[in-house]
């Protein structure tokens, strides 16, 4: 076997371009494959950190889904009431006793992009702006880093005041405290009155360039018949969670005047039900490079067969010798089969190397923990194998099956 092995890779650097080129075919359908689910199994990994903007135990309502909807359920959405600040404070009054913190926010449209100011120092356009009462702290798992949070008066007294994150200090007071300053957004004036704790980066994206106003202040300078509030509502425990959720729901119906018979005009998520979104569209991209990795190692098998089929034709003289001095018929099948199985196999293995440097580079960019997906890079190199010896079978059972005196003659 080891001298069949060396003359496999002597075989193969022959002709390096072909060998090269044929193993391409398989270094990327296994790169497409190893990539995405290297990726994906990084990012299942930080999913319940990473996807857990929700406080403890807490559940929202909105009128759109969590992670947007396509084309065709555009209109659907589209064509829902508001969820108004009127509806939201009646939901608050009827969950009394039952949940004591429900946190209401808006946020800016986002068109044109919000960008915040104080003196001659500017934020980047893109800021996350929106309105909210005292309890978003606890809704959004943020805490305050200096000065204070909102209180209920802040919220029925519509002031003008102003909770920012980190970057947005880091921009505008870079070296004097926010607290008490006047900060411009969106073409209005707040007063500071505390600040975000920084919290880092989620999927890439920071989480620290956000400023919260009272809610009641936002719709104010903004106008509420433009935005839906979004209402996260906490149960005091895990035990009545379920129960806590249960009554939500149908606070929500009562207050939005829903018949028995219709459905739900808004949306009910949880972090739970978050992760479990993730994983369906994880599991679909999966699926999708499942495919495209089956059909491109399909193409690259019959590439195989062909070069193998090739070199077989090449050295028709090479094997009659070695059948004339007394080569068997297995012998010369197995030394064919094992370049096949070579020549697949090693572009498997750069196709491991190249997919887990992709997927984790990726995974590091949207700020997930590296990992080395052992079980998908076995199967890589089984599937690798079972191709080559699948496709490299028929010229092998060609070159071992010739006749020795038509070999050599053979020019």
């Amino acid at each position: 076997m080891s001298e069949i092995l060396r003359m496999a890779f002597g075989a193969l650097g022959t002709n390096k371009l072909r060998s090269f080129l044929t193993m391409s075919g398989i270094t990327i359908g296994v790169f497409s494959v190893i990539g995405v689910m290297t990726a994906v199994s990084a990012l299942r990994g930080s999913i319940e950190t990473g996807l857990s903007f929700l406080g403890s135990n807490m559940f929202q309502f909105s009128r759109w889904p969590a992670f947007g909807v396509n084309g065709s359920d555009a209109f659907k959405y589209e064509s829902r009431r508001r969820i108004t600040l009127e509806q939201a404070d009646r939901y608050i009054d009827m969950m009394k006793g039952t949940a004591d913190i429900v946190c209401l926010k808006v946020f800016a449209n986002g068109n044109p992009l919000v960008q915040a100011s104080y003196g001659n120092h500017k934020t980047t356009k893109g800021i996350t702006f929106g309105g909210t009462n005292e309890h978003f702290l606890i809704a959004n798992q943020f805490a305050i880093g200096t000065g204070r949070n909102f209180t209920s008066a802040d919220v029925d007294l519509v002031r003008p005041v102003a909770i920012i994150g980190q970057d947005i200090v880091s921009k505008l007071f870079p070296s004097e405290s926010p607290l008490g300053k006047v900060v411009k957004a969106n073409g209005r004036t707040y007063t500071v009155i505390g600040t975000f704790a920084a919290k880092g980066t989620m999927f890439g994206g920071s989480e620290d360039g956000i400023m919260e106003i009272p809610i009641t202040r936002f719709l104010m300078d903004f106008g509420a018949e433009k935005y839906s509030v979004n209402i996260a509502t906490q149960s005091p425990s895990q035990e009545v969670y379920n129960a806590t959720m249960d009554k939500g729901i149908g606070a929500m119906r009562l207050t939005r005047g829903l018949r028995p018979e219709q459905e739900n005009d808004f949306e009910v998520y949880s972090n739970d039900s978050l992760v479990a979104a993730f994983a369906s569209v994880a599991d679909v991209v999966s699926s999708g490079a499942f495919v495209i990795s089956a059909i491109a190692l399909l193409a690259a098998g019959i590439g195989i067969m062909n070069i193998m089929l090739v070199s077989v034709t090449e050295r028709t003289r090479e094997i009659g010798i070695r059948k004339a001095i007394g080569a068997r018929k297995i012998l010369i099948l197995n030394q064919f089969l094992v370049e096949s199985v070579v020549l697949s196999v090693t572009g498997g293995l750069v196709g491991i190397l190249l997919g887990t440097v992709a997927g984790d580079a990726l995974a590091m960019f949207l700020s997930a923990s590296i990992v080395f997906p052992w079980g998908w890079a076995a199967t890589g190199v089984v599937v690798c194998s079972a191709i080559g010896m699948v496709f490299g079978l028929y010229p092998a059972w060609k070159a071992a099956s010739l006749d020795p005196i038509e070999a050599l003659r053979y020019e």
